[in-house]
């Protein structure tokens, strides 16, 4: 089902992410290379196993207070992973906040995890992009490195409620928004643990 905000997004009609940043990050990849957008849980399984729920803890922004994954079981999560340099995440990260008022009460969560190295460089993009998800901190990309080992920016993973990796998107297109509703739509409809 096609919902009324997607059709007045005038976003990007290619996948587009980010390939190239100030700093070192994990290998980047062109959407348009080899294998094109990621688009399951697969890269994360073979490391972590099948069905490992995903752990970390990050601070949140501006306040700097814990945030655990784990607080967070019950519910589905979609964790962006972006950076103020991302010329995509200033189209796609607005689109969580219509996502988190449309599933929100029916156990849904949107958050935004920030891998840049000065978050003096958050506020300005905040308010250009209109971003109304809670933002975390990725303290060095370890987590965004190490754990969810991303290669381009934006990616957006769907966590179900157990904890779990489900889908993985790289990169940030118009039609990511329909295929999101729909993932979030069949992850919501599964019992909770």
């Amino acid at each position: 089902m096609r919902h009324p905000f997607i059709a007045s997004l005038g976003l990007l009609t290619l996948v587009a992410g980010c390939s190239a940043a100030p700093r070192p990050l994990p290998p980047l990849t062109d959407s348009q290379g080899a294998g094109g957008p990621r688009t399951s849980a697969s890269a994360l399984e073979s490391e972590r196993g099948p069905n490992t729920p995903l752990d970390f803890q990050v601070k949140r922004y501006p306040d700097n207070s814990p945030y655990d994954l784990k607080s967070d079981r019950g519910q589905v999560v979609l964790l962006d992973v972006w950076a103020t340099w991302c010329e995509p995440c200033k189209d796609a990260l607005p689109m969580y906040g219509q996502l988190q008022r449309e599933y929100g009460k029916r156990g849904f969560k949107a958050y935004a995890l920030n891998v840049d190295e000065d978050v003096r460089a958050i506020p300005p993009f905040l308010e250009e992009s209109k971003v109304e998800v809670p933002i975390l901190l990725d303290a060095n990309a370890l987590v965004s490195e190490r754990l969810l080992k991303v290669r381009l920016m934006p990616t957006t993973f769907l966590i179900d409620r157990r904890g779990v990796v489900r889908h993985v998107h790289e990169g940030f297109a118009e039609e990511f928004l329909q295929m999101f509703q729909t993932e979030i739509e069949a992850l919501l409809a599964e019992p909770a643990p």
